[in-house]
């Protein structure tokens, strides 16, 4: 083989020209990334897709291309939306268990003043039981917070 040549001349046995299209994205010792997107594509389509773009998005675009064309392989049937898919699936669920969570922590924080006796409405603290007693010490801490969330 020829030193200097892309990985896309060495799989179509070409001479790989000076101003190559290929040469920049596909680097002679990654093989494997022309092969999966001419797999997908085609050689004659990507050399189209990539001389019709600026030189500045070619990069991008071959990234894609890569990204895209591995995905295919690896799932046939959906490729990239089948990932896009489990993802989009994935924050819907964190949504739901965020909103539960919320719903938990607003019904847990609107409980809590109902709960716990206000020692302003106690005329005679020596009646109170002994849990009425600790739950005062807990509400009348200076923290905001119960001393186990410190």
């Amino acid at each position: 083989m020829i030193p200097g040549r892309c990985a896309a001349c060495k799989s179509q046995r070409k001479r790989c020209p000076s101003d190559c299209v290929f040469s920049p994205h596909f680097p002679p010792d990654n093989p494997e990334r022309f092969a999966s997107v001419q797999k997908i594509y085609g050689a004659s389509k990507v050399e189209k897709m990539l001389q019709d773009l600026p030189p500045y998005l070619q990069a991008e675009a071959a990234n894609a291309l890569c990204f895209e064309a591995q995905c295919r392989i690896q799932d046939p049937v959906y490729g990239c939306v089948g990932i896009i898919s489990q993802l989009h699936q994935q924050i819907q669920d964190a949504e739901k268990q965020l909103a539960m969570t919320q719903a938990q922590l607003a019904v847990f924080n609107s409980n809590i003043p109902q709960q716990l006796p206000q020692f302003s409405q106690i005329e005679d603290p020596s009646n109170l039981s002994p849990m009425q007693s600790i739950l005062g010490q807990f509400q009348n801490n200076s923290t905001s917070q119960a001393p186990w969330f410190n």
